[in-house]
């Protein structure tokens, strides 16, 4: 739905670029964080199966069904006079209440649909494990076939047909969709709940506190643990103990008090699994920070990619190419990368690496994040030449400067390799080294690294128009870029994205990966 959504903004909203684009990453970065709601309630009481099947009503019927009316009925939508729109408060209103409640429901499918897909897979059968590892791959494929359609033909027909037929087609295809799913509900393997894991978390604080003068034993085999094979959590397998964070084992030592009660209280003794289930989520925490930056790159794509796009040359014989529209190129470009990921790198990286999966995850991820610092810097070269054709033809005010799009493609197609790397890497990473009953909760904080990226590009925006608004100047992003220089913007962000790299070096270099034993109730 982000694709042009700036646009809209911009010319049926008649707000100005920044607003716009904040507006969008904005509502972007809320997509990104609702998931930590709904992941918690399929984790915690629901299942991955029900949640995704009552956000899904909410995202169709209220969101995106209100989304369109908002858009096409009389009254509900903007007036418009001579290509100048103008919206009222009310009109405001209803389009930003539909995209929010397309945010709610976003909540509960995009943390829940991945770890559904993943949990069909047995982690017990070695050929469906190894399977596992492409299924993220395709999956990631599938979502952006989906976005190569919105990107084209959905942007063209928002520009060409009219916005009410351009929202209400995708509403149409997610009801379908929909149904699709509800039909195959007898075929689908269901992990239970586990109970709610930020009790679990509290409970392993707390017994780590009230024991912070108990010793921890040297052999770890004597640190509290269910006696039968499975884990006293549903839906988990045991972990073994590690020699991190030795401060949280203590939660798991079982003093003369302990022993005397035959139920023990969960409040001042914990398992091991339930201490390492805390301590996967901290070891997780900083690779989770370092994708912060990345995000934040590639949110450009919806925004400043796009208004640097509107001042380029469109044109293409008599057809005018929507600038939304070259965010294909990026769709494209994960189109073609996944299978060469997935049946060429792979392989030979196998024979060199001796890894089942070519590479690590935290290799993946990092090639991604050096693709991505070449991503930004290009779209930088481009933003140089651009305004050197505006200084070269001494006209700041024209709509298009003769210089065409198609110089963008290079800055899409490269971010959509680094999108196959480091995002799909994400993605594996964080559902494989989630604890088990954590799964929903560690996808949903995997999504947040997009929705922090999107307020982080808000905030750099606001900082950067703050700061080189003074005495009067234009800025670096002003209305008409051609007074600009967001090619500033750009060199800052690949600045902060090496630094970022450097740090994730080190943070990779010192992380262990979990240690699952046993089976799953």
């Amino acid at each position: 739905m982000s694709t042009n959504l700036v646009n809209y903004m911009k010319y049926r909203l008649h707000q100005s670029n920044a607003v716009a684009a904040n507006n969008v990453t904005n509502w972007t970065g809320t997509c990104y964080i609702m998931p930590l709601l709904g992941a918690f309630v399929a984790d915690a009481f629901l299942g991955r199966y029900r949640v995704i099947a009552v956000f899904s009503a909410i995202y169709v019927v209220q969101g995106m069904t209100l989304l369109t009316l908002s858009a096409s009925v009389g009254g509900l939508r903007p007036t418009c006079h001579d290509n100048q729109c103008h919206a009222n408060d009310g009109q405001v209103a209803v389009f930003f209440m539909s995209l929010y409640l397309i945010a709610l429901g976003t909540g509960g499918i995009k943390p829940c649909v991945l770890s559904f897909g993943a949990d069909q897979f047995d982690d017990a059968d070695e050929y469906e494990k190894k399977k596992k590892s492409s299924f993220f791959n395709w999956f990631y494929l599938s979502i952006n076939i989906g976005a190569l359609i919105a990107s084209s033909l959905l942007v063209w027909i928002q520009e060409n047909i009219g916005w009410g037929w351009g929202f209400g087609i995708p509403t149409v295809a997610m009801a379908i969709a929909i149904i699709s799913f509800l039909a195959g509900t007898r075929l689908y393997r269901n992990q239970k709940p586990g109970g709610s894991p930020l009790t679990r978390i509290a409970q392993v604080l707390v017994a780590s506190i009230r024991k912070s003068r108990v010793l921890v034993p040297s052999d770890k085999s004597l640190l509290y643990e269910t006696a039968e094979e499975e884990s006293a959590i549903p839906g988990s397998r045991k972990l073994e103990s590690t020699d991190e964070f030795t401060f949280f084992d203590k939660a798991a030592v079982e003093t003369e008090a302990d022993k005397i009660k035959t139920h023990p209280d969960p409040w001042k003794l914990c398992s091991v699994t339930q201490v390492e289930e805390w301590k996967s989520i901290i070891r997780i925490l900083p690779i989770w920070a370092t994708g912060i930056i990345f995000a934040t790159v590639y949110s450009q794509m919806s925004t400043m990619f796009i208004l640097q796009g509107d001042k380029m040359d469109r044109r293409v014989g008599s057809f005018k190419i929507p600038a939304a529209a070259l965010s294909l190129v990026d769709t494209l470009s994960v189109i073609f990368w996944v299978p060469v990921y997935d049946r060429l790198i792979v392989p030979m990286a196998r024979r060199f690496t001796g890894h089942d999966q070519g590479f690590t995850q935290l290799q993946r991820i990092g090639i991604g994040l050096v693709i991505s610092i070449i991503a930004i810097a290009t779209v930088a070269v481009v933003e140089i030449k651009r305004l050197e054709q505006v200084r070269i033809h001494d006209d700041y005010d024209l709509d298009s400067i003769p210089m065409s799009i198609f110089w963008q493609l290079p800055q899409y197609f490269i971010i959509g390799a680094a999108e196959v790397f480091t995002v799909i890497g994400h993605l594996e990473f964080f559902y494989d080294q989630a604890p088990d009953a954590m799964r929903s909760m560690c996808n949903a904080l995997a999504l947040t690294i997009s929705a922090l990226g999107s307020y982080s590009s808000t905030l750099l925006v606001i900082i950067v128009t703050h700061i080189t608004t003074t005495n009067g100047k234009p800025g670096w992003i002003p209305d008409n870029l051609n007074y600009g220089h967001i090619d500033y913007l750009f060199w800052l962000l690949a600045i902060l994205s090496l630094i970022n790299f450097v740090v994730y070096l080190f943070i990779a270099n010192w992380y262990k990966y979990k240690r699952p034993t046993g089976n799953c109730k």
